[in-house]
């Protein structure tokens, strides 16, 4: 049964939440995908959400644009966790999925990241996860642990050649 549910308002957002999903394959952690729009399917939304615990799923990724009501929406069928995903927009830049997602009514909580951040999305998913699960905490924290050995080796570089040779170097890779 898969833990997580990823759902997006439109077949547009699949590239950006693909990423929630590579993140979540990179921790061995099963999630289920789907397309599904709350202004245009409101009744099939409304089932995704309504059934989403009786199918194993324990925190939701909902991606949106524009009006982006779909997290929101989720979130008032379900007690699950929902993470809302501002998808950017040619309009508006994404600031006005931004808004539709962060400013939700009290006692309707939908947790937003970033503008385009469905791998944060997943990796908050796999920190709810963790609360339950040493491995998994355990994981997470060796994730971290190799972007911050990541980084003092880019330092390391840096310090070696200099700032032109280091931006030569990576204008070739």
């Amino acid at each position: 049964m898969p833990a997580v549910g990823i759902i997006m308002g439109s077949d547009s957002d699949l590239a950006i939440m693909k990423e929630a999903a590579d993140i979540l394959d990179s921790f061995g952690v099963s999630y289920e995908m789907t397309i599904c729009s709350a202004h245009r399917l409101p009744e099939q939304t409304a089932k995704y959400a309504t059934t989403a615990a009786e199918r194993g799923i324990q925190v939701i990724i909902a991606g949106a644009g524009g009006a982006a009501h779909l997290p929101g929406v989720i979130a008032a069928y379900t007690i699950m966790p929902v993470i809302g995903v501002p998808i950017k927009t040619s309009t508006l830049s994404g600031v006005d999925s931004l808004y539709s997602i962060v400013q939700m009514p009290k006692g309707i909580p939908v947790a937003t990241v970033a503008i385009n951040g469905s791998a944060n999305a997943a990796l908050l998913a796999l920190q709810i996860l963790g609360v339950s699960n040493a491995e998994l905490r355990s994981r997470l924290l060796a994730y971290r642990q190799q972007m911050a050995g990541e980084v003092t080796a880019k330092d390391n570089k840096l310090k070696e050649i200099g700032p032109e040779a280091y931006l030569r170097d990576k204008e070739k890779r």
